[in-house]
C-alpha cells in the first residue's frame, strides 16, 4: 500500500468515526429526548416518594402474597442473563415446574383455570406484563394477604380494570397488565 492511500485511509477512518460514533448518537439521542423522552430515559417508574423503582420495560422478582406476581423467568430476571430455559414440551422438568406452579395457583384460584403465562416462562424471562385474567386470578390472594374487606377487594379489581392495556394498534397481541405499575398503584389504594 502506498503511503497516499494509508493516509487516505487514516482520515476516512478518523472522519467516519466522528461521524458514526459521536454526531449521528447525538443526533439520535437528541431527537429521542425531544420526541420520547420518557422512553428514551428507560421508561422508568417511580414510586410515591419519587423514587426510580424500574422500569416499565422489565419485569421484577414479586412473590411477596400481597404483590401481583409476574410471570416466571428463566433467567431469575437478570437483565444480563435475559432467555428461556428452552425446555421442550416433552420436557419433565417443565412439566414438574408447571405442575407446582399450578399448584400453588390453584389455592387462590376458586376452581377457576390457570392462565398459562402464570405457568409458563416469557420467552426472555423479563415480560413485564401479565394477562388481564392472570391479574384478575390473583385478586383474592393479595386482598386476603393486605387484609382487605370486601369494599376495598372490589376496588382491587377496578385497578386491574384501570391498569389494562389494550392491545397495541387494537389488534396486537391482548389486553395486558404492567406487574410493576400495578403493584405501585396497588400500594396507594
Amino acid at each position: 500500500m502506498k503511503l497516499k492511500d494509508l493516509w487516505i485511509a487514516t482520515r476516512l477512518l478518523i472522519v467516519m468515526t466522528v461521524i458514526c460514533g459521536g454526531l449521528y448518537p447525538l443526533l439520535v439521542t437528541g431527537i429521542a429526548q425531544m420526541a420520547f423522552a420518557h422512553k428514551a430515559e428507560g421508561s422508568l417508574v417511580y414510586n410515591s416518594k419519587g423514587e426510580p423503582v424500574g422500569s416499565a420495560l422489565l419485569a421484577q422478582r414479586f412473590r411477596d402474597e400481597k404483590y401481583f406476581w409476574p410471570r416466571h423467568s428463566a433467567g431469575d430476571y437478570a437483565t444480563v442473563a435475559s432467555g428461556a430455559s428452552n425446555k421442550g414440551p416433552t420436557s419433565a422438568d417443565l412439566k414438574k415446574a408447571v405442575d407446582e406452579r399450578r399448584a400453588a395457583l390453584a389455592k387462590t384460584a376458586g376452581g377457576a383455570p390457570v392462565p398459562a403465562d402464570l405457568l409458563f416462562a416469557s420467552g426472555s424471562g423479563l415480560d413485564p406484563h401479565i394477562s388481564k385474567e392472570a391479574a384478575r386470578l390473583q385478586v383474592l390472594r393479595v386482598a386476603q394477604a393486605r387484609k382487605f374487606d370486601a369494599a376495598k377487594t372490589r376496588a382491587v379489581y377496578a385497578l386491574v380494570d384501570q391498569m389494562t392495556e389494550e392491545p397495541q394498534f387494537l389488534i396486537l397481541g391482548e389486553a395486558r397488565v404492567n406487574v410493576l405499575q400495578l403493584n405501585i398503584a396497588l400500594d396507594k389504594l
